[in-house]
């Protein structure tokens, strides 16, 4: 067997910037920017949008006096711009850098002239045809071709190149139907729901493992999965590597060990990183049908996680919640910080909080054998 270094990872769908990026190249930057402005208004309302250009106004060597710290050594500079928040760094970036910092949005619309993106649009513009041509590796997945006038034709270089059959080719000017394509490809993009039900605690106030308590006529591990298949397209059982071999359901064994529920998440992403997580514990025995079709409807893709306020504080519940795929890389950097609670992690992040139709049953925590005799009586 061949030799491998290091482990084998499942690697999230980035491109440069982000899993969603359009690069609009084959136009002077001023035509991109006056381009990418206008689709940007157009789907702020539904979509967050970011946009990379570069500094076309100065070069390496502008001459200036000193007027902020960087001119006198610092290596990152910020400022509260009250409206804004502002970040200079002198240090370099690469696609490492640039996926943290726009995990918050939901596309980014990148100046093609400077910068590579998974997708592109490309402009048909005279002014820009022999440097295009010189362009063609990046040109690897074309979403639209745009005609800056009636007279525009496309090149024979792009017709060897492309497929052009395939691809949908406007005028410049069809901004709704331009904006119209990239929603189409948003939804299609739109991360698979997957359900996680999580049994790996140990079950110490109960005295009995938990997720085999019987309340609805089986076990509840087995009563949550049937519940989360109606409404995932794929469901598993997170749990201890010891409790593996016991369970005949698709599961997930903890690869970040002694972390309680925040393990069972991040192994969950680990193991698909591109999915949503909709996240139970068996702890919570009254959830029922209602409950999870109202997170699932109410689930806001924009945001970190959608879930509930709890009943008892005016905090979120951590442990019946959709996770978004860009919440992963923000719970590994809580756990960077010292912190394995996936509430902390709602409490400090931008997320969708729905009030639960009859919150204070459906919502209720099971920890006591004395508790699970008044769950009963209720069901």
């Amino acid at each position: 067997m061949k030799h491998q270094k290091h482990t084998a990872l499942t690697r999230p769908n980035f491109g440069t910037f982000h899993r969603n990026e359009w690069a609009i190249i084959g136009t002077p930057c001023g035509q991109i920017k006056t381009l990418s402005y206008q689709i940007i208004e157009k789907m702020k309302e539904k979509y967050a949008v970011a946009y990379v250009d570069a500094d076309h106004a100065h070069g390496e060597q502008v001459v200036h006096s000193k007027t902020d710290a960087l001119d006198f050594g610092a290596k990152l500079d910020y400022t509260d711009k009250i409206n804004f928040h502002r970040f200079d760094s002198k240090k370099s970036w690469n696609k490492f850098q640039y996926r943290n910092h726009f995990n918050d949005v939901d596309m980014v619309i990148v100046n093609g002239n400077h910068f590579t993106a998974r997708h592109q649009i490309v402009i048909i513009d005279p002014k820009k045809e022999v440097s295009l041509s010189k362009k063609l590796n990046r040109l690897t997945d074309v979403s639209m071709i745009l005609m800056l006038d009636n007279d525009s034709k496309i090149y024979s270089f792009l017709e060897n190149h492309l497929e052009i059959s395939n691809i949908p080719i406007l005028k410049i000017t069809e901004l709704d139907k331009i904006v119209e394509i990239l929603s189409s490809k948003m939804q299609d993009k739109k991360p698979p729901l997957y359900g996680l039900v999580l049994v790996g605690g140990k079950s110490t106030r109960m005295g009995k493992d938990k997720s085999q308590i019987d309340y609805h006529g089986k076990p509840q591990q087995n009563h949550v999965h049937e519940q989360l298949s109606q409404t995932c397209d794929k469901v598993f059982i997170s749990c201890r590597p010891d409790q593996e071999h016991k369970i005949d359901l698709p599961t997930i064994s903890d690869s970040f060990i002694g972390l309680g529920p925040f393990g069972g998440i991040v192994s969950a992403f680990r193991e698909y990183p591109d999915a949503a997580w909709l996240v139970i514990a068996t702890d919570l025995p009254l959830v029922n049908k209602n409950t999870i079709t109202q997170l699932v409807e109410n689930r806001n893709i924009s945001k970190l996680a959608t879930a509930f306020n709890s009943p008892e504080n005016e905090f979120p519940e951590p442990l019946i919640t959709i996770w978004e795929p860009r919440s992963y890389p923000v719970l590994l950097q809580f756990l960077t910080q010292g912190y394995s609670c996936p509430r902390k992690v709602l409490i400090n992040s931008d997320v969708e909080l729905l009030d639960a139709d009859d919150a204070k049953n459906v919502l209720k925590n099971v920890n006591h054998p004395n508790e699970v005799d008044e769950v009963k009586k209720l069901l």
